[in-house]
């Protein structure tokens, strides 16, 4: 997967994780690599600090926390990937017999 787009992953599953605990980086290397992301550390350090510039999270020492502004978006997130989902997880397969069959 292409940098640009895994960042964009990796971002909403720090929004996500973010609803339960505050992320440290070092939490976060490890549990994104669970996920399947090939990151060290400071693609982690980069990617929070990049959700804290949109005001998602906030840092305050060496943790980040998530803001009513994080919550809010990570709703939108949620609501738009179950549409996602519900169109790209069914297989192309059937998509593509279906068009045919038209």
């Amino acid at each position: 997967m292409r940098a640009d787009m895994q960042n964009l992953f990796m971002g909403i599953h720090m929004l996500f994780h973010a609803h339960s605990k505050d992320l440290t980086i070092r939490d976060m290397e490890p549990e994104l690599a669970r996920h399947g992301y090939k990151v060290g550390e400071r693609e982690v350090k980069k990617e929070l600090e990049h959700l804290t510039d949109l005001n998602f999270l906030t840092a305050h020492g060496e943790e980040y926390s998530l803001t009513g502004t994080g919550i809010e978006e990570f709703k939108e997130i949620q609501a738009m990937l179950k549409e996602l989902c519900s169109e790209v997880l069914d297989p192309v397969e059937q998509k593509e017999k279906a068009r045919t069959e038209a």
